[in-house]
């Protein structure tokens, strides 16, 4: 599997070591892709933020940038600040099956927090490649994403919930990327997952490069330019940390996630659903306190928080341009065809903008202040932050 960086893209930044969302410890990704005939060309993409074997909730926060699309559950995300349970990808008309399949699995597992679940799905839709009318993923499918979910590297490109998705009128698809902080800025590590359908074509921009003005074969919709064209399609974008976060400061970790949509070229249009969630796995006891319903919980304190608003920034970007390069071309409904991004003529562009050596770094985060005390203890009770 070729990603951006193989090909030379110069991204800010220094990585995990997988590049992946599940570079932060404990954070599973599972996939099921559904390829059959000439119609069926879906599927469904789960991640577990503390694995399949750890249940506890983690601190989360949703930002709708453009809501022209569906996250189930987020609610009581927004409401209680807690993320109970895995969290599914799928396309627009099967995020019911994902749901109710994932209260199955939790039932299994006995694995319901409160009693009652009200589980996480969110959706882009993939109807110019699959017939999403036909209903193609089925309980068995959300199964086998639930329980085939892996640490370590990840596919990315044509799979799961990203199986049937376009991005600039190239084919797109699941991509992710992570960003770890120097030990002097905390140490943390951010990972970023996005299942990516949205753009124009004349809109794509690589690393400051305005790659899809030179590449205008195989487009889609053709618009002459028009920077008014109606921007389709969708971005769904997962953000997890280890970083002590509450819900409040994870909520600005998932706004930033728009500025890496935007660094790629797209200011998101009304027919777009931009929906994006950042969680937290520290603090694993904190939906549950004491036997006085108290938790002791750390937070990092605002001083110190602007490296990661900016990996949020950087790990969206570069997991949207990875789901591009790693997809390949497809036929699919209605004999429609979607061309991968050409990996040759972009290293071309890139080099002809002297845009084709690694940096790291452009944005010299180093020059925060250190951390010499990234922490401030709380006590929550009765939901009060005391």
């Amino acid at each position: 599997m070729t990603r951006a960086r193989d090909l030379g893209i110069p991204f800010e930044g220094h990585t995990g070591t997988y590049n992946a969302i599940t570079d932060v410890s404990g954070v599973t990704v599972g996939y099921a892709t559904v390829i059959e005939g000439d119609s069926a060309r879906t599927g469904v993409t789960v991640i577990h933020p503390r694995g399949q074997e750890d249940h506890e909730p983690v601190f989360a926060a949703w930002f709708p940038f453009n809501g022209n699309g569906e996250m189930t559950g987020s609610a009581w995300v927004e409401e209680g600040g807690f993320l109970e349970g895995p969290i599914g990808i799928t396309n627009t008309h099967s995020v019911g099956v994902v749901r109710d399949t994932i209260i199955q699995w939790q039932v299994e597992h006995d694995s319901i927090f409160q009693g009652w679940s009200c589980p996480l799905v969110t959706e882009t839709a993939d109807g110019w490649l699959n017939d999403i009318n036909a209903f193609f993923v089925k309980p068995e499918h959300v199964m086998a994403a639930l329980n085939s979910a892996e640490s370590g590297p990840i596919a990315e490109g044509n799979v799961g919930g990203g199986t049937g998705m376009l991005c600039y009128e190239f084919k797109g698809g699941s991509g992710t990327s992570s960003r770890k902080l120097p030990e002097k800025l905390g140490g943390w590590t951010l990972g970023a997952f996005a299942q990516t359908n949205f753009g124009r074509r004349y809109q794509l921009t690589i690393t400051g490069v305005p790659v899809g003005k030179h590449l205008k074969e195989n487009m889609l919709w053709p618009n002459d330019g028009n920077p008014f064209k109606q921007d389709d399609g969708s971005l769904i974008v997962i953000l997890g940390t280890d970083a002590p976060l509450l819900p409040h400061q994870l909520k600005r970790l998932a706004k930033r996630a728009s500025l890496g949509m935007a660094r790629t070229g797209s200011l998101g249009g009304n027919g777009s659903g931009d929906i994006f969630l950042a969680f937290s796995t520290a603090n694993p006891q904190a939906a549950r306190g004491n036997e006085h319903g108290l938790a002791s919980v750390q937070a990092l304190s605002n001083n110190y928080i602007d490296p990661l608003l900016i990996a949020s920034a950087y790990a969206t970007e570069e997991a949207i341009i990875n789901s591009m390069v790693a997809a390949e071309d497809m036929i699919g409904y209605r004999g429609v065809s979607v061309k991968a991004l050409p990996h040759q003529e972009l290293q071309e562009i890139m080099k002809q903008y002297s845009r084709k050596q690694p940096v790291y770094d452009t944005v010299d985060i180093t020059k925060l202040p250190h951390l010499d005390d990234v922490s401030t203890n709380l006590q929550i009770g009765d939901g009060d932050i005391r």
